[in-house]
């Protein structure tokens, strides 16, 4: 059934007369009249009593007319919610990220993305790169920063990467370390050094994928999260290798050392999406925030330097 033709008929019912309603719709008396006989042939029967002065519903038109509004308001409904996302004034936004990138890339595009867009609910989802590539298959979450190295490609079959940034390997250092004052280290410099890493595990993950063939860190000390991996740094309990994502975190008494040309390490950040999917408004303005703040991030200097 034409929507129009009941928006038509609605008008009409509501006001009592053709006359009046053309003039409501913008049409002649006479187009309102072809519409309205358009519907009675649709429903095979009178929708109106043309009386001397405007018209009344016959029991058909008084059948029909809940029906109508019904439909023609779950239309409208529907037509402001695609708007409301289209113009994000509603919807939801959930983002998945590793761990070093929530210490500022995702949270700080995060905030400016609520700033522009206040009405769209957030979420974040905080785990390991192939956690977060399943949960994003599995449409638990919209996008999510993931990171990439040689060993692991993602694949492009299942997932759309929108790059965002190179990340280099950083040195985490005490204050007193004989190498604070240095601005470049070698490996080779460390090979004495324990190692404070994320878990026993350290040189099967991303970061001892990217080292240098044959340099195996003495590992000592085991800390889960960078609050207390760079807590040891500070006590001198040993060195780290800090991804440059997470080197705000870094308290005032590390310092933060590049790793010379023959040893530095890259690994590719990323944000993801289904592959052969559109993406939602949101997560293409979220992409947006996404790569000014790497930009920021790219040509930011480390403390100190």
């Amino acid at each position: 059934m034409d929507t129009h033709l009941l928006d038509v008929f609605r008008t009409v019912a509501h006001l009592g007369s053709i006359t009046t309603a053309a003039r409501r719709l913008g049409f002649t008396q006479s187009a309102v009249s072809r519409q309205i006989g358009a519907l009675e042939a649709e429903v095979g029967g009178k929708v109106f009593d043309r009386l001397p002065r405007g018209v009344a519903l016959t029991e058909t038109g008084r059948a029909l007319l809940p029906y109508a509004e019904e439909i023609l308001d779950r239309l409208a409904a529907a037509r402001r919610a695609v708007d409301d996302l289209r113009r994000l004034d509603a919807g939801r936004l959930r983002v998945g990220a590793f761990p070093t990138a929530v210490a500022a890339l995702v949270p700080r595009a995060l905030a400016a993305f609520r700033a522009a867009y206040p009405s769209v609910g957030l979420s974040l989802l905080e785990g390991l790169t192939p956690a977060l590539l399943d949960r994003l298959a599995a449409g638990e979450a919209d996008v999510a920063v993931v990171s990439t190295a040689p060993s692991a490609p993602i694949d492009p079959a299942r997932f759309t990467l929108h790059h965002l940034v190179d990340e280099r390997l950083l040195v985490a250092v005490a204050r007193g370390h004989r190498l604070a004052d240095r601005t470049t280290v070698r490996l080779a410099d460390l090979a004495a050094d324990p190692f404070v890493v994320g878990s026993a595990t350290a040189e099967q993950g991303l970061l001892r994928a990217g080292l240098p063939h044959g340099f195996r860190p003495k590992i000592d000390l085991v800390a889960a999260d960078w609050t207390g991996k760079l807590g040891c740094v500070a006590a001198g309990l040993g060195v780290a290798l800090v991804p440059a994502l997470a080197a705000r975190s870094a308290p005032p008494d590390v310092a933060l050392l590049h790793l010379h040309a023959d040893d530095e390490s890259v690994r590719r950040i990323h944000a993801a999406t289904p592959a052969g999917r559109t993406s939602p408004a949101a997560v293409t303005h979220f992409l947006a925030e996404l790569r000014k703040e790497a930009r920021q991030f790219a040509g930011a200097p480390l403390r100190g330097d």
